[in-house]
């Protein structure tokens, strides 16, 4: 496995200058990240300027359609973009005292599954098909723990089961992915991603595919670790509602840049960017009456191959306007609000 990961992480050095001290409540840093990929197209930067900040013990929500860059965020900060077309192409991922943007890879080896931790989209292409559970789990201890015996290692793995909610883990550990629910299946990642006590988790979608009862599930799980043991989670979805339940703060990404930050009730009553307003505007609500058509925000995210001039919301804006086609720079419109829009004020959906 160490040999899988090292294979597709960034080899990039660190210099001992690069190490920069964050403020005491904040423990992830991304500073104007740009992430690109070589394509028969052309060179294309899914993740474009991105910069914002994750605060220690809080949830950090990134949202935003299909194709805005948050996976490739999530995929950039552990270094496992796939080799060799994607690659870190400038800005810091600062975390703690080191920039990993930069470090080499067997630093990131002692980080990644360590110190920072990552649950991936889909559990049944996440866990391996033909080896029982009780086998994946036991790997990540023994990358992690190589002293630890194989008696000790068993209890432990019954023992993250049965703290994730798995009934019946001395049996569960013997079966393959195939003989479990979705909602087990999730829950075992969650186990895999905790093995270490991470003091970040990433959890790009753990709810997709996974009906609402069961979503319920893992949210109220996430929440329950979150307060036992205090680590800071960064969580990825398109659903405004996973949003509102869970997080602390929200970043809304739109075809690869930041398009707003806020506090999360901040962001929900008073929304600035017009794309946030769009996807707030599209969710049904229990007041509206019945048979009536939800709003939309028309056209799809353009190609990254094919970006607007300008701003990359321009060509499904209800109120575009020439200045439009000049790039806004990101502004604070409230305290710890900031939207990247000429008129982020005056546009209403």
């Amino acid at each position: 496995m160490r040999n899988i990961l090292d294979g597709i992480a960034n080899p990039v050095r660190q210099s001992h200058s690069d190490t920069i001290k964050l403020s005491e409540n904040v423990i992830l840093n991304i500073k104007n990240l740009v992430t690109a990929f070589d394509t028969e197209a052309g060179t294309v930067r899914a993740v474009d300027d991105v910069s914002f900040e994750v605060k220690k013990g809080q949830t950090l929500g990134i949202v935003g359609e299909s194709g805005c860059g948050k996976s490739v965020t999530s995929l950039s900060i552990m270094r496992l973009l796939p080799k060799p077309a994607g690659r870190i192409e400038s800005g810091q991922i600062l975390f703690h005292d080191m920039d990993i943007a930069k470090i080499d890879a067997d630093k990131m080896h002692t980080i990644r599954g360590n110190r920072i931790s990552m649950i991936f989209q889909e559990p049944m292409t996440a866990l391996n098909p033909v080896h029982k559970i009780g086998k994946q789990i036991r790997e990540v201890y023994q990358l992690h723990y190589s002293k630890m015996g194989g008696k000790d290692i068993r209890e432990k793995s019954v023992e993250m089961l049965r703290k994730v909610g798995i009934p019946d883990p001395e049996k569960r550990i013997g079966e393959y992915p195939h003989q479990i629910s979705g909602g087990m299946r999730q829950r075992i990642m969650i186990a895999m991603a905790l093995v270490c006590k991470p003091e970040v988790l990433i959890a790009d979608e753990p709810t997709t595919a996974l009906d609402v009862t069961i979503q319920a599930q893992i949210l109220e799980l996430m929440k329950a670790l979150q307060r036992e043991t205090g680590m800071t989670i960064i969580f990825i979805t398109h659903d405004l509602g996973v949003i509102a339940e869970l997080c602390d703060e929200v970043v809304v990404m739109y075809a690869g840049k930041v398009a707003e930050t806020a506090p999360v009730i901040e962001l929900f009553k008073h929304p600035k960017h017009p794309y946030t307003k769009g996807l707030l505007s599209s969710i049904p609500r229990l007041e509206n009456q019945r048979k009536v058509k939800l709003n939309v925000i028309k056209g799809m995210v353009p190609s990254l191959c094919e970006l607007p001039q300008g701003c990359r919301f321009q060509n499904r804006c209800p109120q575009v306007q020439k200045i439009c086609s000049v790039q806004p720079h990101k502004k604070s419109v409230g305290e710890n609000h900031f939207a990247s829009c000429h008129f982020s004020e005056s546009f209403r959906f």
